[in-house]
């Protein structure tokens, strides 16, 4: 078995591809492209800074406003059940005058009147 031609070390032959592959790619073109990374890079990181800075920002101005706002919605809720049994207290009470004095309510004006509160749960027009 005799050999044709002797093979190329593997070194000259990774050396070989890679100068073909840096022959395909100018140069300039190559900085140009790397240049710009970096630009992209510092203005990612400072990007990236602002909005750290932000979170942390936003965190304790929310710190400083949650309290506040949940005593506010507990007190709301609290009014909202107050207001509930309210009007509850009150139709029950027209309805009591309506069956009492039928005759001091003309026909069709306690219905208008039993109940002429805003609908709360309802979407907005």
């Amino acid at each position: 078995m005799d050999k044709s031609a002797p093979e190329p070390a593997p070194a000259a032959a990774a050396e070989e591809v890679a100068a073909r592959f840096r022959s395909l790619v100018d140069p300039d073109d190559v900085a140009s492209i790397r240049q710009t990374q970096h630009l992209i890079l510092g203005r990612l990181q400072d990007s990236n800074a602002v909005l750290t800075h932000f979170n942390e920002y936003s965190e304790q101005c929310f710190a400083e406003v949650s309290g506040d706002f949940a005593s506010k919605t507990r007190l709301l809720k609290s009014m909202k059940a107050d207001l509930e049994h309210i009007f509850t207290k009150l139709r029950g009470m027209k309805a009591r005058l309506a069956a009492t004095y039928p005759d001091a309510f003309p026909d069709g004006a306690m219905s208008k009147t039993m109940d002429q509160r805003p609908d709360l749960e309802g979407p907005l027009d």
